[in-house]
């Protein structure tokens, strides 16, 4: 046998090198071009897209367009990563698919740009989510392929900050645009800032090359059975992907439908005006509750208390919502929610790489975690109507908000590899 097969190659080591802020501030920008991609037109620019093709069935058309694109992502995630997990590029095996995925989500952009019906907008954002969920799990895949586990909560932090910032950037960059200049121009400039992030990200940041020999099979049946992680085999991970799923729904449940909340709820005059006020005070918070978290989970090597408490923050914050339809309610709740949901992306990270079961699968693994991000944004749009219609309105959607992040307390409880 020879040494290169003898050896373990960079591209399947545990990391052990710290990584510098360099590396972790392109990680960074990379994931708020991402996240503002994804969530810049679901906060804005789809709910005035559906209101102005159909104003009296605006929710149900949100729903269809966002459920259309969830179920693509629910596929493209882990199945790029699967196919980076494979790929021996000499550019490595992630970077060719977060460059891909980037342009592929920029032309569902700009065909959103101008989709003139409902079934244009579904096949733009498909396109989008599509693309957006190769970006994701090429980068995701950067957090077990480059940082040793002691940095494993700051960089997952920062993580959690970028998304954060990326959905309050989003919707103040889409707010201005649309005063001036309306959807077009906001989604071409939603496209531009995608491509930007993850070309710097490519450019200036290393990406191992997996040996043709370390190759996982391409048959067809061992590529069928490993996007399948036997919860029996591997239960903590199973736990930990439930707990990710139901804080995800959660934190669904409690702001896809912000926008109409203000609107037809609270009454506010201005609601997308609202809601940047509602995002920066979430934003804020998140980074507060992310960097303390991270700092302080990193340095006891404890995972499971941040997650109960960021759970329970979280589940307050839904509470009050339930209780009050109110301004003053909804800003008092806007940085619960982002310092538990901060607290809990900082630490939940971490965890879910420590869970990972295999280096040579370490990016479909993390598709199929990231299916917990996008399965909520596939069930919530087809239970949010049924919930306002049926389960006592907005109380009863943060009703379900609540519970949801309450499960997901539960849940922790049973990861018993991690602290």
């Amino acid at each position: 046998m020879s040494e290169s097969t003898r050896t373990q190659p960079e591209a399947l080591a545990e990391p052990t090198v710290r990584v510098r802020p360099g590396w972790m501030s392109l990680l960074f920008f990379a994931n708020i071009a991402l996240w503002l991609g994804v969530y810049a037109p679901i906060q804005v620019l789809l709910p005035k897209q559906a209101e102005l093709l159909d104003q009296v069935n605006k929710e149900s058309v949100l729903g269809l367009v966002m459920g259309f694109g969830a179920a693509v992502a629910l596929v493209a995630n882990p199945a790029i990563g699967l196919l980076s997990d494979r790929t021996c590029s000499r550019f490595g095996r992630r970077h060719p698919w977060t460059v891909g995925g980037a342009l592929v989500a920029a032309v569902g952009l700009l065909v959103l740009a101008f989709a003139p019906t409902v079934a244009v907008m579904i096949a733009g954002w498909c396109l989008v989510q599509g693309g957006l969920n190769g970006m994701l799990a090429a980068l995701m895949a950067a957090l077990p392929d480059r940082v040793p586990v002691k940095q494993l909560a700051v960089v997952g932090g920062l993580v959690g900050i970028a998304q954060m910032l990326g959905t309050v950037l989003g919707a103040l960059v889409v707010v201005v645009v649309l005063g001036m200049a309306g959807l077009p121009l906001a989604y071409a400039v939603c496209a531009g800032i995608v491509v930007v992030g993850a070309v710097f990200f490519v450019l200036w940041t290393p990406d191992a090359r997996l040996p043709v020999e370390f190759r996982p099979p391409w048959a067809l049946r061992p590529v069928l059975r490993d996007f399948w992680v036997s919860p029996r085999k591997y239960p903590d991970f199973a736990w930990a992907w439930s707990c990710h799923f139901m804080i995800n729904l959660g934190n669904a449940f409690g702001t896809l439908y912000l926008l109409f909340f203000l609107q037809d709820a609270v009454h506010y005059p201005d609601p997308e005006t609202g809601l940047l006020i509602m995002m920066g005070l979430y934003g804020v918070a998140l980074v507060a509750g992310a960097v303390l978290a991270g700092h302080f989970s990193d340095k006891s090597g404890r995972r499971k208390p941040y997650v109960l408490a960021a759970s329970g923050v979280m589940a307050l914050a839904a509470l009050l919502l339930v209780g009050w339809q109110s301004w003053p309610v909804a800003l008092a709740a806007s940085p619960l929610l982002g310092v538990g949901f901060g607290a809990y992306m900082a630490v939940a990270l971490a965890m879910l790489t420590q869970v990972l079961p295999a280096a040579q699968n370490r990016a479909k693994d993390f598709g199929i975690i990231n299916i917990a991000n996008s399965l909520p944004q596939v069930v919530a749009p087809l239970l949010t109507p049924l919930l306002l219609a049926h389960v006592g309105g907005y109380p009863g959607l943060f009703a379900a908000s609540a519970v949801a992040t309450l499960a997901a307390a539960v849940l922790v409880l049973r990861v018993k590899a991690v602290r």
